[in-house]
Formats: C-alpha cells, sequence, structure tokens
C-alpha cells in the first residue's frame, strides 16, 4: 500500500492550486528548493510520478490529478474530523452517563436533555434510573459520568469524601401527606410536631430515611415507623388507605383523590437534590454543559433554587 502523507498532498494541492513551484513556496511559507524536494519524495513514496517538465515550469501529471481527487476526500474528512474535535473541546458534542433517581428523571433530567438537544445538539444524553443510594457507587465505578442523589444538607464546601465533587442543585420542600378526613388534614398553621403520635411510612434505608427521620427530629420527636416503602405509588397508596402519614417531596407529589396535600407552615423542611461528578470531571466540557442545562430546570413545582 502506497504512504499517504498529508502534508506533502496539501503542497501537491496547493501547486494545483498555484500553478508554479515559487508561487506555492510563497503560500506555504517554504523555500522553492524545499516545495520540490517534498514533492519529489512523495512521487516516491507513492510511487508515480507526479510533475512534468513543461517549458521552463512543471505542471501535474495524470497520476498526480489522480491522487488530488481522492486527496481532496480525504481533505474534506479531515476537516469534518477538526470541526467535531473543536465542537467535542467546547463541550458541544460527545456522550454523557447520567444516573438519577426516579423522580429527577422526569423532573430535571427530562428538561435538560431537551435544553441540550437544542442548545447542543452534539452532547448526547444517556439516562440511567438508579435509587439514591446507588448513585454514588456508579458514579465511583464509572459507570455514570453525572449523579444525581440526595441528602439531608446542602454539601459543605469541605466534603468528606474527596472521591466526588458536589453541589446541592435544589432545596426541594416536603410537604405531608394526609388520609382524606383525617382530624388534621384541615387544620390551620399545621405543623411537624402536631404528626409526632402519628404512624409514619417511609423507606427502611438510604437517603430519604434519613431525610424523614431528620426532618422529624428536628421538629423535636422521632418517627414511628409503621411501614417501609421505596416508591411513591405505595407510600401514597397507604396514606390513601389510613395506613399512616408520610413527607412527600413536593417534586414527587402525585394527585390521588383520598389523600390531602400540606404544605407545613412553619418547620418547612426540604432534601437536597445533590449532582456529583467524580473530581476533577465538573471542568470536562460536555458533563460541565449537563450541569449548567440541570441548573436551568430549577426550580420545579414548588422546588426552591439553591
Amino acid at each position: 500500500m502506497s504512504e499517504w502523507d498529508i502534508k506533502k498532498l496539501q503542497i501537491l494541492r496547493t501547486l494545483s492550486e498555484r500553478g508554479t513551484v515559487t508561487a506555492t513556496a510563497n503560500v506555504l511559507r517554504m523555500t522553492p528548493s524545499a516545495v520540490s524536494q517534498q514533492l519529489t519524495n512523495l512521487a516516491k513514496q507513492l510511487g508515480v510520478p507526479l510533475l512534468e517538465a513543461h517549458g521552463r515550469r512543471v505542471r501535474l501529471t495524470d497520476a498526480a490529478h489522480l491522487v488530488l481527487r481522492h486527496a481532496e476526500a480525504v481533505f474534506a474528512q479531515l476537516e469534518q474530523a477538526d470541526a467535531e474535535l473543536a465542537a467535542y473541546a467546547q463541550g458541544e458534542a460527545g456522550e454523557v452517563r447520567v444516573g438519577a433517581f426516579s423522580t429527577a428523571v422526569p423532573a430535571l433530567v427530562v428538561p435538560a436533555v431537551r435544553e441540550l438537544r437544542a442548545a447542543a445538539p452534539g452532547i448526547s444524553v444517556r439516562v440511567r434510573e438508579a435509587e439514591a443510594a446507588e448513585a454514588y457507587e456508579l458514579l465511583a465505578a464509572g459507570e455514570v459520568d453525572v449523579a444525581l442523589s440526595l441528602a439531608v444538607t446542602a454539601p459543605a464546601a469541605a466534603d468528606a469524601d474527596t472521591r466526588f465533587t458536589r453541589e446541592s442543585l435544589l432545596a426541594d420542600p416536603l410537604d405531608v401527606a394526609l388520609p382524606g378526613g383525617h382530624p388534621l388534614a384541615e387544620v390551620d398553621g399545621l405543623r411537624l410536631a402536631d404528626l409526632a403520635g402519628e404512624p409514619w411510612i417511609f423507606g427502611g434505608s438510604g437517603p430519604w430515611s434519613e431525610i424523614t427521620r431528620a426532618a422529624c427530629e428536628g421538629a423535636g420527636f422521632t418517627p414511628e415507623q409503621a411501614h417501609s416503602a421505596a416508591g411513591w405509588t405505595a407510600i401514597l397508596a397507604m396514606v390513601e388507605a389510613g395506613m399512616g402519614v408520610a413527607l412527600v417531596p413536593r417534586m414527587a407529589a402525585e394527585r390521588r383523590d383520598g389523600v390531602v396535600m400540606r404544605a407545613l407552615a412553619a418547620d418547612r423542611p426540604r432534601r437536597h437534590v445533590v449532582a456529583a461528578v467524580r473530581r476533577g470531571a465538573a471542568g470536562g466540557a460536555g458533563v460541565s454543559r449537563v450541569l449548567s442545562a440541570l441548573r436551568s430546570a430549577v426550580p420545579v413545582r414548588g422546588a426552591e433554587p439553591e
């Protein structure tokens, strides 16, 4: 197979455009002898004559024109590659994998993807739904590039886990879900402390369990966990059946005829939706664009931006 040298092919193309070795040398800021030497070497590499004498000048052979026809396709492909690489470097292209808990997918990730399709169509976002507690495991394993999880409080500047850079995207207010007809369903100025004696429904472990317990303890009591469930459909169905009460993030609230959603007057507990990336990766162009799009998706359904 012949050896194709891009730099030498560019010299040949310039000679075809300019017509003389001297003009080619001027355009390329080379000496005429260097131009001639490069083209002589290219002819040896390709195994065909590229120039022939024409009076006091040289002209391209038929073989040279054939070479240039194919070289033009190569140059076009390289131009496209340069453009795509430039776009990639500027965050306009590439794939970013996002792991997110269930309610964050429709509320934050989908709007972010829509924004990126319009603003940076070269960026492909691959979404993986994962429990909030699993998000950091996927991030540490390199299976996702951005992880959305939950926290009781906003991440501190001096994060204990040095593997990740974390930021709170929003503080999502927690409302209380009560069965229809509950004695407290219509009470003015309802406080979380008013529900201290109620049976509670929340997850058995992970961030959501910590968030519920921390909110109740902040109001002065430890919640009695009557039932454990991870999905909001199951939790609200149990509330509707009168099996207990639950804190429900505003971002995840679903309308159910037999459930009364009440905003709490004074306690105003919140959960923090946190975006995390591997430390040092936040400056990556694609990841940076995705984080920016996620920030733009806030506020959502009454959630409070950080």
